[in-house]
């Protein structure tokens, strides 16, 4: 099998996990009513950004990106899963295997910028607020939100890429889902550029997010310490914590899966989780942190609520 040259369109098996007996329907329900949750949250906040004038404002055109990008990412991780752990395949095709890793891979460099060009839009309403309307122009706006899907496009285009150069003398993905280092596993050559390249691309992704959001947090901080306006300490309370508890969650599940794939002696299956939960956390907890700690959205959504129960 080691030795063996898999073509295009070959099938690949994917790792199971070891469910318990009995355990298979429990885990395939309880995980369905996670995603159709996951599912309805993202769409009501997509749909009252898309419905509601007084939302069309810089920071929610922004915000759009975020629940847009997690429905890629749990659409393309936890379906698949699921239907493996109810039907006991464990099969895929190599070529939607690479676009399940391709998604999986945009969706983690997106949040990551999306949150990023969050940040910068409170820093500048909370730092810079009489000059807000001037700085956070449409046009600006549409840079910014082409610069983050544009951005994280290239990253992860270059490094798919260089799977094509490589021979494949094995098929088994040692993952429940495909990524990357799981297909570079597949290979039988020399994997060095790819390695470097996509450590690269992480650390390319990272330095860009946490820098932008170190500057816009501090910068934020600053101004709430010298400032004796109460509303708008509340303000930067309410709009910054929400992404910090979302990004420190999103960087230990992400830091851990990039480094598992580096040491033999971690659990698998505690690998497997931790991939899960940043494909599972974010989408879930995204739209209810920010339709709470967000005034505008909850007031709207309440209103709707309310109006839909009075018919």
């Amino acid at each position: 099998m080691e030795n063996k040259s898999f073509g295009l369109f070959s099938e690949l098996t994917l790792d199971p996990f070891v469910i318990p007996p009995g355990g298979k329907y429990p885990i395939f329900f309880l995980g369905i009513a996670l995603y159709f949750f996951a599912i309805f949250c993202n769409l009501t906040l997509l749909t009252l950004i898309i419905l509601k004038r007084h939302l069309h404002k810089p920071m929610y055109f922004i915000l759009f990106s975020l629940p847009l990008n997690d429905l890629i990412g749990i659409s393309s991780m936890l379906p698949k899963v699921l239907s493996d752990i109810v039907t006991e395949t464990n099969k895929v095709y190599y070529p939607l295997c690479v676009l399940q890793a391709f998604l999986l891979h945009t969706y983690g460099g997106g949040i990551l910028f999306i949150l990023a060009a969050m940040s910068f839009d409170r820093y500048v309403a909370i730092c810079m607020p009489l000059r807000y309307s001037s700085v956070m122009t449409p046009r600006v706006v549409i840079c910014i939100i082409s610069l983050v899907w544009g951005l994280d496009f290239v990253l992860i285009v270059s490094l798919f890429s260089l799977q094509t150069r490589l021979p494949r003398c094995k098929s088994v993905i040692m993952n429940v889902f495909c990524d990357n280092p799981s297909l570079l596993k597949l290979a039988c050559g020399n994997t060095t550029v790819n390695n470097i390249i996509g450590l690269f691309n992480t650390a390319m992704i990272q330095a860009v997010s946490v820098s932008v959001q170190a500057f816009s947090y501090v910068k934020i901080l600053i101004t709430c310490v010298f400032t004796r306006r109460s509303e708008a300490k509340t303000k930067a309370v309410n709009t910054c914590v929400a992404q910090l508890v979302i990004l420190i969650i999103f960087e230990i599940a992400g830091t851990f899966t990039i480094l598992s794939h580096r040491f033999k002696n971690v659990s698998a299956d505690l690998q497997k989780i931790m991939g899960m939960l940043i494909f599972l956390v974010p989408p879930l907890l995204n739209p209810i942190v920010y339709g709470l700690y967000t005034s505008e959205i909850r007031s709207t959504y309440l209103r709707l609520l309310k109006s839909r129960v009075s018919v």
